[in-house]
């Protein structure tokens, strides 16, 4: 895990310094995400997470994305865990200023591997995820929906997060801060010039109300190459999220 965590940083820093070199024009955007994800612990070796998001733009106010994704957990051993999921996405147009509304479906399995490891004062937490993305067509004006699906890439995602517990409020509650690194790389035979997609770096408190409730409020900046390889996006998002967890394995034994 060491030295894949070292060749990731390598590439992730050989790709940034190529696009500070290319880099052309940056656009600025201000979102808002709202998040649930509700976790579903059925055994001690196999949970199912939910979530639906929901992401505007500030001003103006607009449309952006919504998802609503779903993955099955099978725990492995020494902190190792293993993931499939699926998701369905809904791309509305980058430009909160366009007239055309039109909300492109995408159909995303993906699978992962992580890798939990917990210290008195610190939890890290390695991720790699693969995504299959596949596009619903659209008309050659780009106006409206065509008949069926194509695939488009496929994308490879590395995150880094880091959990510091601030404050212990009761048993099993806490304050936290979170802060995570998480870099995209497209592949597949349409992806020519933006082999790097993008870059996301959040910082996050997230505090349990209850054992099995918690909010989270934090910063993401997303830096995101066009497919034109010499245009950007840098995003600034403010995310609010709840957290619920229902534990059936411990009503069983109960």
């Amino acid at each position: 895990m060491t030295k894949c965590f070292k060749i990731v940083c390598l590439c992730y820093f050989i790709i940034q310094s190529n696009i500070l070199l290319a880099q052309k024009k940056v656009t600025h955007q201000n979102l808002l995400w709202y998040a649930a994800i509700v976790q579903v612990n059925i055994n001690k070796n196999w949970n199912w997470i939910t979530e639906i998001q929901e992401r505007t733009f500030i001003s103006p106010y607009a449309q952006s994305q919504f998802l609503l994704r779903t993955h099955v957990h099978r725990n492995i051993t020494n902190g190792f865990e293993a993931s499939l999921g699926f998701c369905y996405f809904l791309q509305d147009n980058n430009d909160p200023y366009a007239t055309d509304k039109l909300s492109v479906p995408e159909l995303r399995p993906h699978f992962e591997l992580s890798q939990k490891q917990k210290f008195k004062y610190l939890s890290i937490e390695n991720r790699f995820r693969t995504e299959f993305r596949f596009f619903h067509r659209v008309t050659a004006s780009k106006k409206d929906l065509a008949t069926g699906y194509a695939f488009g890439n496929y994308r490879l995602r590395y995150q880094v997060q880091f959990t510091f517990p601030l404050v212990k409020l009761k048993e099993n509650q806490y304050l936290k801060l979170k802060c995570s690194d998480e870099i995209l790389l497209n592949a597949g035979k349409l992806i020519t010039k933006n082999i790097f997609d993008q870059n996301r770096i959040y910082v996050a408190l997230n505090i349990d109300v209850m054992p099995n409730l918690s909010f989270e409020l934090g910063y993401l900046n997303w830096y995101q190459q066009r497919t034109s390889g010499i245009d950007f996006y840098n995003r600034n998002i403010f995310r609010c999220s709840v957290f619920h967890k229902i534990n059936l394995h411990s009503k069983t034994k109960k």
